[in-house]
């Protein structure tokens, strides 16, 4: 028999504790000893959670039990786990973790303090979705061109329906709130920090990367409007906000961002909370895994997919290697981030205004691919939206700035990446 300890019987641990109990008999098959779950750590004994199983809120209790085999931690936040789970690893016990704030920071000082200590971390990353193994182990055969993740199932939610209801930002976060799909201050999940910290997870695998998120460009929703979807729809788009890990010759471009992607890509059609992840590497060519990115099942599936991997005997290196990867890959800045760019300025509606703004986009080489004019709720003003070819980020934000001081140009101008 296997005893495991929880750290934090939330929504996500009070599932773990009812999935081992309740699907018992298939999980014993496939991992051939019984795992029952001896006690968890809570901070508040008096709230029901729901579990039948033993409570405490003293952490100690879990990490200095000897007749514990694997600890379990679901706490959330960063610097109190990071103490308990390196407690944990110092006592000699595996662990298994959901928590992707922990893994974005701490990651490689984890898998250092580890070393052959199972350190298993699925649900950090897309939910039930199993990515990290796919990325360790089923595509550890390929060199991994570029990784692209719809891994915020808020967003999806909240960006589908203004695609396809034409609901106004505004109105569509109310809604989410209300359905408990986004937090009272929506800040982590709409400004794209979720995304961040599973972006770098998955790009420490592919590519061996030591990145934080301070280090990578990351922007979010909020600044999506109507006019940008009717524009998406009839240039063929669909927008999404988008986990990128690119390899540009000897470098890796890491961003999170809103992004146009075409209608036809199967990415495009990831609707609602579901997340979705395409991979292409250079031997398989592109995989794409799909699925629940929240919810305590679904989570805690993973979770329990992990513990079954160490009642195996699985010692699976945590970051993916048996050694250092010497790939000379180095993590380009945000200003050598190469894209194509979706532009929406509101201007004065009088000739000449586009040739001011050709001219000044060309002092920084860049074209225009293509443009539409639709009416501004401004008197004697318009709405320009058009895509550039292919630039350098620094020239945009540059280009940006200059067209901020053209006495034509209203406040506001809008900017998005596009993906093809």
């Amino acid at each position: 028999m296997v005893k495991v300890g929880i750290l934090g019987v939330g929504t996500v641990g009070a599932s773990v504790a009812n999935i081992l109990k309740n699907n018992a008999d298939i999980i014993e098959a496939r991992a051939g000893k019984k795992i029952v779950v001896k006690s968890g750590v809570v901070k508040n004994l008096s709230k029901d959670r729901g579990v039948d199983i033993t409570l405490t809120d003293d952490y100690l209790d879990i990490i200095n039990d000897p007749e514990i085999d694997i600890v379990i931690e679901l706490m959330g936040g960063v610097e109190e786990p990071y103490k308990i789970v390196k407690e944990a690893l110092k006592n000699g016990k595996p662990v298994v973790t959901a928590n992707k704030a922990l893994l974005a920071y701490h990651r490689y000082e984890l898998q250092e303090l580890a070393g052959d200590i199972p350190f298993m971390y699925e649900a950090s990353t897309a939910g039930g979705i199993p990515i990290i193994g796919a990325l360790r182990n089923g595509l550890s055969a390929n060199h991994i061109d570029s990784i692209k993740g719809i891994m915020n199932g808020t967003c999806n939610y909240m960006l589908t329906k203004m695609i396809n209801e034409g609901a106004l930002y505004d109105d569509i976060l109310k809604e989410s709130q209300e359905l408990g799909y986004a937090e009272a201050d929506p800040t982590f999940d709409v400004g794209g920090f979720d995304a961040s910290h599973k972006l770098l997870i998955l790009a420490s695998i592919a590519y061996g990367l030591d990145a934080k998120p301070e280090d990578i460009l990351i922007e979010g929703i909020e600044n999506i409007t109507q006019t940008d979807v009717t524009f998406a729809k009839e240039f063929g788009y669909e927008i999404k906000l988008l986990g990128i890990a690119k390899k540009v010759g000897d470098g890796v471009e890491l961003r999170v961002h809103s992004t146009m992607i075409p209608s036809s890509s199967m990415i495009s059609k990831v609707d609602g909370v579901m997340n979705a992840v395409t991979v292409i590497g250079d031997c398989v060519g592109e995989t794409m895994y799909y699925g629940a990115g929240a919810g305590g099942d679904a989570t805690a599936s993973a979770v329990i997919s992990d513990i079954v991997n160490i009642v195996r005997g699985n010692h699976d290196p945590m970051l993916g290697y048996k050694k250092s990867l010497e790939s000379g890959l180095r993590l380009l800045s945000k200003d050598e981030i190469s894209s194509q760019y979706y532009i929406r300025l509101e201007v004065d509606d009088e000739s000449g205004v586009l040739a001011k703004i050709a001219s000044t986009l060309g002092k920084f080489d860049i074209s225009i691919e293509s443009m539409l004019q639709k009416p501004s709720k401004k008197e004697d003003g318009v709405k320009l939206l058009f895509t550039t070819h292919i630039c350098k980020e620094v020239e945009m934000q540059n280009a940006i700035k200059s067209l901020k001081l053209l006495d034509v140009v209203h406040e506001g101008i809008a900017m998005m990446r596009i993906e093809k």
